[in-house]
């Protein structure tokens, strides 16, 4: 016996798709069955990653986003549902972060920080909300309409890390934001789940794994290893399924044990 969550039918838009864990989760969604839409910054990047989906079988849009731009947000959805069709599924994963310790924090960094992290984050969900509620209040008795929004944190909004002091404030008011979205949208069938990923090996971050400071890092952690992009897989494919239904408000730590040390 086998249990498999099937995706079809439904169309995902991945914000902060060009790379990293945006680019898996575009991939995973899309190999379970999803329209995936990309979205970002860095369009050739999105196009060469579509190519990579179609060949594979899939089914994969571009976008331009910026999320540090409302109308860009606004604009982008609009495109989205118009090329492809409403969007279900809302991976909500656009992220910057920069190191110093607060001291040295300044308004320039400070600001983009949060207009990544947090107000981006909250205005493309309220752009994707807005379209799920509406899709819900207008069905007929009885029809189900929901939507299912995964948030992506951090363990640094979770705990306190340091020299990314203001990263792990503008994760820990993405998992609040969470909480309310999850309030005040669960009654219209949309679920909003966070993922508070831990260390993991991109390509942002890979060459710093094999520093001595990067080695450091990974001496001080539970099982001294970092994750895989694709370590998120399954969590992800089932907050974004149907039979997630009854998680709703959830910050679920994917950190190898990290925020429990």
């Amino acid at each position: 016996m086998s249990y498999n969550i099937d995706l079809s039918g439904r169309v995902a838009l991945i914000t902060g798709a060009s790379s990293g864990l945006g680019k898996q989760f575009a991939l995973t969604l899309a190999q379970a069955g999803a329209a995936v839409v990309l979205a970002g910054r860095r369009v050739e990047n999105l196009k060469t990653l579509r190519a990579e989906i179609e060949a594979g079988g899939g089914d994969a849009h571009v976008v331009g986003l910026d999320v540090t731009d409302v109308n860009s947000i606004r604009a982008a959805v609009a495109h989205a549902e118009t090329e492809v069709g409403s969007i279900d599924i809302l991976i909500n994963n656009s992220g910057v972060s920069s190191t110093e310790r607060l001291v040295d924090v300044t308004e320039e960094n400070y600001d983009y920080v949060f207009d990544t992290n947090t107000r981006g984050a909250f205005f493309v969900a309220q752009a994707v909300a807005k379209r799920m509620l509406a899709r819900a209040k207008g069905s007929a008795p009885g029809t189900f309409t929901g939507g299912r929004i995964v948030n992506i944190a951090s363990a640094a909004g979770l705990r306190t890390m340091p020299q990314i002091g203001v990263y792990c404030m503008s994760k820990a008011a993405v998992v609040h934001m969470t909480k309310v979205m999850a309030a005040e949208w669960g009654r219209f069938g949309i679920t909003t789940n966070a993922v508070c990923p831990g260390y993991i090996d991109t390509e942002i971050n890979h060459h710093h794994w094999a520093t001595e400071g990067g080695q450091k890092l990974i001496d001080m952690l539970p099982r001294k290893r970092v994750g895989q992009p694709k370590d998120l897989d399954a969590l992800v494919v089932m907050l974004c399924s149907a039979q997630s239904d009854f998680i709703n408000g959830a910050v679920i730590s994917a950190d190898d044990g990290m925020a429990a040390g």
